[in-house]
């Protein structure tokens, strides 16, 4: 019984650390490796290639992104305003 529950154990976990059944991990890049992503994209989208490609993947990757205050969601808005509020009735002891 033990062997089997061995046996199993091993087995679900080489098919857990498998890359190929792995989940995408497209959700998990930089915001560089967005942004080339997207550059990349536009480029082939306007069928670019050579120097022209290349001028373009630097005016593209050159461009600042807006990394200023993000925006709350409406639920990460309620969120904040329920602890303000939990924090203010909070007794001091």
């Amino acid at each position: 019984m033990k062997r089997l529950v061995l046996i199993a154990s091993l087995l679900g976990f080489a098919v857990c650390m498998n890359p190929a059944i792995a989940k995408d991990t497209s959700e998990h890049l930089t915001a560089q490796q967005n942004k080339m992503s997207y550059c990349s994209k536009e480029a082939a989208a306007k069928d670019l290639h050579g120097d022209k490609r290349k001028e373009f993947m630097k005016e593209c990757l050159s461009k600042k992104v807006d990394d200023g205050k993000k925006k709350l969601t409406k639920q990460q808005e309620k969120m904040v305003k329920c602890s303000k509020e939990a924090k203010a009735r909070t007794p001091r002891t």
